[in-house]
């Protein structure tokens, strides 16, 4: 099956959204636009954007690539988006105070309690307390696929510390500076007040025992090797807050705090970017020296908001995700405006069955996984790579779920030879504290490879601007 164009219709006739820029795309001289993406090459380099490749002994840092032909989505499919978007992260952050309280969810036989008691991302500390404004996920990407004109579906959510905004704010940036007359033809919507609007919100879920009126607001990172180290330091320079690591941090007097020249500062609100099992010795990994020795105790006395909270990562488990219809409509009362990719998990026999028998058709993913490790992809498999995969599933099948082979939609890139059409995803940042903010557009993430369906950086992907219009 064809994939869905989102630039041409049949007969090349070209799709709104994108009039004004296939006009001027024809207007451009080939080797002008190739000069405009060695320079946009060049501002990366510059700026020092890059991303570590786990297991690369080879280039352990890499630059992300960037293609400078955008992305775009109308102010009609963008509102469409952001109800859906909005829906599900009330249904998320409601899963979580759930789960962690009642679980109403597990008493009315929706979601099976072993993905819960059983589920390694759930956090016992976690039981019986609400974290400030009663907002669990304050940070949250939701990953959106496109297969026809009014067909978006959730691939997965996000809800642990997810990345990636930092390249939708220097994409944005770098086409601003390369192409100002094309922003002046085009009325797009702006997305560099994430930074201010990160900051409002987690100046709004300062805890009780905080300075409300001016919190001291710090992010969390495990380090330079990290491989989000980049944006990690970007964002707390955009938001004009602390950048520290474990090491810079220490219980005192019941507060977290910062040594500084004067001694140490109280921390009220705590972006962390380190995993849960690193965040306190204490209570987690005691080998850790990258969190915060007692930190979950300063936390649950309320004198200390860290976000995301720990144990968040059960909502964006994938074998939780196959449950989202349901979760949502437990939640909202409403039936889901995004729909799932439909999903087999791989526990249950009848769907392994069914996996086994059409592996070569499906995508497989571990349950626990990211970053597009440990997939696969079976219509790009080989038959020595779908047996050891069998050989897998038959071994821990609760470790898997299984979707259909989707035909990503497409938008073209710049490629030696002129524009070409390559599958996308797109990931919305939105922001939940005294109420959701959702900002317009996100990362579009780009599988170079001609017919490859995997956008993950990691995996050979690029990125670009995406624009919504404002329409």
């Amino acid at each position: 099956m064809k994939p869905f164009d989102e630039m041409l219709q049949s007969g090349d006739m070209v799709r709104a959204p994108y009039a004004r820029l296939k006009q001027w795309l024809d207007t451009q001289d080939p080797a002008s636009l190739a000069q405009k993406a060695h320079d946009a090459e060049g501002v990366f380099r510059r700026t020092g954007i890059t991303f570590a490749v786990y297991g690369d002994a080879e280039a352990a840092e890499r630059l992300i690539p960037f293609d400078i032909v955008p992305r775009i989505i109308s102010g009609a499919e963008w509102s469409r988006l952001s109800l859906g978007i909005e829906q599900r992260v009330m249904a998320l952050n409601a899963f979580l105070d759930d789960i962690y309280h009642r679980q109403e969810i597990v008493r009315a036989g929706i979601v099976p309690k072993h993905l819960i008691a059983h589920n390694e991302a759930f956090i016992p500390e976690m039981i019986d307390f609400r974290p400030p404004g009663n907002v669990y996920t304050h940070i949250i990407g939701v990953d959106i696929v496109r297969t026809g004109e009014n067909e978006f579906y959730v691939l997965e959510d996000n809800a642990r510390t997810p990345s990636g905004v930092s390249y939708m704010l220097e994409n944005r940036e770098t086409m601003m500076q390369l192409f100002p007359e094309l922003f002046q033809q085009v009325k797009v919507r702006p997305v560099e007040t994430y930074p201010q609007m990160l900051r409002q919100s987690l100046a709004a879920v300062c805890p009780p025992g905080g300075n409300a009126d001016n919190p001291t607001i710090a992010v969390l990172t495990p380090g330079i090797h990290n491989s989000a180290y980049y944006e990690h330091s970007f964002l707390a320079d955009q938001m004009g807050v602390h950048l520290v690591e474990g090491s810079d941090l220490q219980v005192v007097d019941g507060r977290v705090a910062m040594r500084t020249t004067e001694g140490f500062r109280q921390i009220d609100v705590l972006y962390r970017r380190v995993d849960d099992a690193f965040l306190d010795p204490l209570t987690f990994r005691p080998d850790s020296v990258l969190g915060v020795a007692g930190i979950m105790d300063v936390y649950r006395a309320g004198n200390i908001t860290i976000a995301n909270a720990p144990g968040t990562g059960i909502a964006d488990d994938k074998a939780i995700y196959s449950y989202m219809p349901e979760i949502v409509e437990f939640y909202t009362g409403r039936k889901a405006l995004l729909e799932n990719v439909p999903t087999w998990r791989c526990g249950e026999a009848d769907s392994l069955k069914y996996v086994l028998a059409h592996l070569d058709e499906l995508v497989v993913k571990e349950v626990h996984g990211s970053g597009g490790y440990g997939m696969l992809v079976g219509p790009c498999a080989s038959k020595a790579e779908l047996d050891a995969f069998s050989a897998k599933l038959r071994a821990r099948p609760a470790n898997y779920i299984a979707q259909p082979t989707l035909a990503l939609s497409t938008t073209p890139i710049l490629t030696d030879a002129g524009l070409a059409p390559r599958h996308v995803d797109l990931r919305p940042f939105v922001l939940v504290s005294d109420r959701i903010r959702i900002t317009p557009g996100g990362l579009t993430r780009v599988a170079l490879k001609e017919g490859s369906l995997v956008v993950n950086s990691s995996q050979g992907g690029g990125t670009k601007d995406t624009w919504v219009l404002a329409d």
